[in-house]
């Protein structure tokens, strides 16, 4: 893989600063130094990238504040990256309102570099998602996985596969006809990266083998594709299995979150 740091300027420009819509029905704009995307309360709201200084900061948290608040919006994130300037961005966020929620590891690694033998556990098998009773499934394990509502995830989902598949993939692991592990890989159309989400296991099936397969299954699929990276927002659970699949953590991300 290139150094750290050029692939870590190619994430902020290509992905961040020339960030392009993640689903139908919302937008991207760029306001100054803030680029931000905005859609429906079904929709991710936030702000994707800021150049921001110490006399700058507070009065453009402010005005993203108001925008999105005038909007009826009932939630902005802010998609916070250690290496974003200025140093005091975090604590500037709480005392307007932000409350930030756990830290990941932005961790990006060659699709060349990586395995793309999927090996299943005997008994499981990989399920494409392409209808509305594939996303019911992703949204299951979800759910079921994370503890959180899959009501946005479904939304999207449902959306990206009616009108613009080509930006996403999903896929479920299955044993018989029930779900044990779901992820997704979004596409990103002009730019070397592809994202990888989910991937998660229900707990009786965990260690055995089957997030790695549906890494090695994505990146299959971002290579036939012509994807050159592969990159992932890591919790600490999945940190280390990414690590030893050949992952470089870059940076960390929080998602610091204003709520009305």
């Amino acid at each position: 893989m290139n150094s750290e740091e050029a692939v870590l300027a190619a994430f902020d420009q290509q992905m961040r600063q020339g960030a392009r819509v993640d689903g139908p029905g919302a937008r991207v704009e760029r306001v100054g130094d803030v680029v931000r995307q905005v859609g429906t309360d079904q929709d991710w709201n936030g702000v994707l990238w800021s150049a921001l200084t110490e006399d700058t900061a507070d009065a453009a948290i402010a005005a993203q504040v108001g925008h999105f608040t005038s909007l009826g919006l009932r939630e902005l994130e802010w998609k916070l990256y250690s290496h974003d300037r200025p140093a005091d961005l975090p604590g500037r966020l709480r005392a307007a309102g932000f409350t930030p929620g756990p830290e990941e590891t932005l961790m990006v690694a060659e699709v060349s570099d990586l395995p793309t033998e999927v090996a299943l556990p005997e008994g499981i098998h990989l399920r494409p998602v392409t209808d509305p009773s594939g996303v019911d499934l992703v949204v299951d394990v979800h759910e079921r996985v994370f503890g959180t509502d899959g009501s946005r995830l479904r939304h999207r989902l449902l959306a990206q596969l009616a009108e613009d598949s080509d930006t996403v993939t999903a896929t479920v692991a299955m044993s018989g006809d029930q779900p044990v592990c779901a992820a997704r890989m979004e596409l990103h159309p002009g730019t070397d990266f592809a994202s990888l989400w989910g991937g998660g296991t229900l707990v009786p099936w965990r260690g055995k083998g089957i997030y790695r397969a549906l890494i090695a299954h994505r990146a299959a699929l971002a290579a036939e594709r012509g994807y050159r990276y592969l990159q992932v927002d890591a919790s600490d659970q999945s940190q280390p299995i990414l690590g030893r699949l050949g992952f470089v953590g870059l940076s960390t991300t929080t998602p610091c979150v204003y709520r009305r």
